[in-house]
């Protein structure tokens, strides 16, 4: 156990609680409870025994808290000597004061569900305790002077390790009801204990050497001053004297029986509020689980939504396999027939060869019969031979240029089917990992992500906009100059100077007109960039910046009118001197937009242009607004007034079309009319103070 620890600090909504039922009591007019439960405190405030004595408060609920004494340091119980209920259920209470019998007139007392071991023996003095509630706490014993509470009617010890009981608790008359634990009991007996209260205190009577009385003769506190001690021991006496007795433990008994009678119906009453609450809660219950099903039925069609989208992209890839498929075997048919052409083509030139061969030889048959010369045989021949030799050459250089040809053709389909085929298959594989990744991401971020990041992109092109900022600045400066218009107005009306009063209400209108009128060009510039972002760029591109958490770049994408096809002919120095200075961007948008040019060219569809061609263009520079006559809010001290409703919170709403400052946020609301100039109010704006 650490020899320092810091106390617990109570939450905020305990904080206010706490502050809100010291006030309610406070008030005038309060009851006389102080309650301060369910606050989370480690100790009674020094302010709560304050109120107890000077408002004599007679009831302190203080139950479900982290109280591990009763008694704070500098604070007396002497400041609680008018309680009579004394409620402290539901804490860590190790002990209770010693002094505890200074509450004279405590009449109830629960301390249920606390770490007691024992009980201070000045409980005995509580002459006017009626009710002692110590349930589930680490009792071992109970002290003798109980005896002496003689006005105690109930006594709840169960739930503890107590095991004997003190014979001086037959001396307790007024007991009606006593809870304990009948099966660890010693003391009396278990079967006395299991027999009920009667038995019990007959069983301890019968041990003290007393004649047991039922309580009811005991119920209310004592009669007549003298013998009024021998009257509850011994019922002997005089006639007359028991006669009138008698009447008055009637009359007392019906008081009772009618008080009895009062409790059962506000037991009944509480019942029945108890089962409307019941009733409230299961409907919220089924209006939750009707929600609840109605938010599975929209991810369910939502995924059935995309398993209809898969299997259609399936269906267009297997259409886009087998044409490719059917081309590849279209081109290996028309390679089979030139195939087929060359060997013909070859057979003939065999053909050719030997009609050739036949011809020469009959050439020379020829020649030697017509007795040509031997020289000019032999060089006529040499010329035909050599002609012949070179058609033959050229002849066999062609169909090997052919072949050589027909070869690295081939080799070339074959290789750009294969990888066609193997970039589809590695397309598919990706579409179905990423298919996979946006089913698990869909029930979280379907409903939640595009309008999130559409949001905070437009926030943040309109807070880089110079035209917005400008509008923004002039707002700001004429909310700054109402405000002091307004507490000018104020300060003048209290003075009650009319031609000043007017010229101010003069000025205040034209200030309140010059603000409707930059709040719709506000609006109207808002509108503008959102539909030039949106335009002027690729959708791919513009989701391709979002996603890198670089939409701040869009502008400068937009003014310089990049697309993908640009992005995949740059280099990481390009995007450098167009002004993307993070080198990691740098690559990574170049990657991932050649990643989406490649997904492309297999689905056309991901790149549409954007229609209009409509590209953002930098803001014209405003011609100077009408400036508000007051000195700049630079110069000024911001001066906060109060609301005029309250008294209490700074003024933060703007009332038009009067355009007066007097409200705050929480008083105008219900306002239906200006509090100053009592004129319809058309417009609210929140007036948001740099500190």
């Amino acid at each position: 156990m650490p020899l320092f620890f810091r106390k617990r600090k109570p939450s905020e909504e305990a904080r206010k609680r706490l502050e809100y039922q010291m006030c309610l009591a406070k008030e005038a007019g309060a009851d006389d409870i102080l309650d301060i439960s369910k606050c989370e405190l480690s100790e009674i405030p020094f302010g709560a025994f304050a109120t107890c004595k000077v408002l004599q408060k007679k009831v302190l609920i203080v139950h479900t808290n982290l109280l591990t004494s009763l008694l704070p340091k500098s604070c007396s119980l002497l400041s609680l000597t008018t309680i009579k209920v004394l409620d402290l259920h539901d804490n860590q209470l190790t002990a209770l004061p010693d002094d505890i019998g200074q509450l004279t007139a405590l009449q109830v007392l629960n301390v249920e569900r606390n770490q007691l071991t024992c009980l201070p023996r000045s409980t005995g003095n509580l002459i006017q305790l009626q009710t002692l509630n110590v349930k589930d706490n680490r009792l071992k014993e109970l002290p003798d002077t109980l005896g002496e509470l003689r006005s105690l009617r109930t006594l709840d010890i169960s739930e503890n390790e107590i095991q004997r009981l003190p014979r001086m608790l037959a001396h307790v008359r007024t007991l009606e009801t006593l809870s304990l634990d009948a099966l660890s009991m010693v003391y009396p007996p278990q079967e006395v204990c299991g027999a009920g209260t009667e038995a019990i205190q007959q069983f301890l009577c019968k041990e003290s050497g007393l004649e047991y009385y039922p309580p009811s003769q005991y119920l209310l506190p004592v009669l007549e001053q003298d013998g009024a001690e021998n009257s509850l021991d011994s019922p002997d006496g005089p006639t007359d004297r028991l006669c009138r007795e008698e009447e008055e433990w009637q009359n007392r008994f019906s008081d009772y029986e009618k008080r009895k009678e009062q409790k059962m119906l506000e037991k009944l009453e509480f019942e029945r509020r108890l089962e409307l609450g019941q009733r409230e809660h299961a409907q919220l219950l089924q209006q939750s689980s009707s929600q609840k099903d109605e938010i599975l039925q929209t991810v369910k069609e939502e995924q059935s939504r995309l398993e209809q989208g898969l299997s259609e992209h399936q269906r267009f890839l297997d259409a886009e396999r087998r044409r490719l498929q059917e081309q590849l075997k279209q081109t290996e048919q028309n390679i089979s027939t030139r195939i087929q052409k060359l060997l013909r083509e070859n057979q003939r030139q065999k053909k050719s060869s030997e009609i050739l061969k036949s011809l020469e030889n009959e050439r020379i048959r020829m020649e030697q019969l017509m007795s040509i010369t031997q020289e000019e045989t032999e060089n006529l021949r040499r010329r035909e031979i050599a002609s012949a030799m070179q058609q033959m050459l050229t002849e066999s250089c062609k169909s090997r240029l052919i072949q050589m040809a027909y070869e690295s053709q081939r080799q070339n389909l074959v290789q750009q089917a294969c990888s066609s085929m193997a970039d589809m298959d590695e397309r598919f594989q990706q579409i179905l990992s990423w298919q996979q990744m946006d089913q698990n991401k869909a029930i979280s971020q379907i409903l939640q992500e595009s309008a999130m990041q559409k949001a905070a992109f437009e926030a943040l092109q309109v807070k880089k906009d110079l035209m917005h900022r400008q509008i923004r600045k002039q707002i700001k400066l004429i909310e700054t100059e109402l405000l002091q218009l307004t507490q000018l107005e104020l300060k003048r009306k209290s003075l009650d100077t009319e031609a000043l009063q007017e010229m101010i209400s003069e000025q205040r209108w034209a200030l309140s007109s010059l603000l409707q009128q930059l709040l719709k060009e506000k609006t109207q510039r808002e509108e503008e960039l959102r539909e030039i972002l949106e335009e002027g760029l690729e959708r791919p591109l513009v989701a391709l910046l979002v996603e890198l958490s670089a939409e701040h770049y869009l502008p400068i994408f937009a003014h310089h009118r990049l697309s993908l096809a640009m992005l995949s002919r740059m280099g990481p120095a390009d995007l450098a001197k167009v002004g993307v200075s993070e080198a990691g961007l740098q690559h990574e948008i170049l990657r991932r937009a050649q990643e989406l040019l490649d997904a492309a060219r297999t689905q056309p569809e991901l790149l549409k242009p954007p229609e209009g061609g409509v590209l953002p263009t930098a803001p014209e520079e405003l011609p100077e607004a009408v400036r508000p006559s007051a000195p700049p809010a630079e110069l000024l001290e911001v001066q906060t007034s109060e609301c005029v409703v309250c008294l209490e919170r700074e003024a933060q709403m703007i009332f038009l079309n009067c355009g007066h400052v007097c409200c705050c946020q929480l008083c105008s609301q219900p306002l239906r009319t200006c509090p100053l100039c009592r004129q319809d109010i058309a417009q609210r704006l929140r007036i948001y103070h740099s500190s």
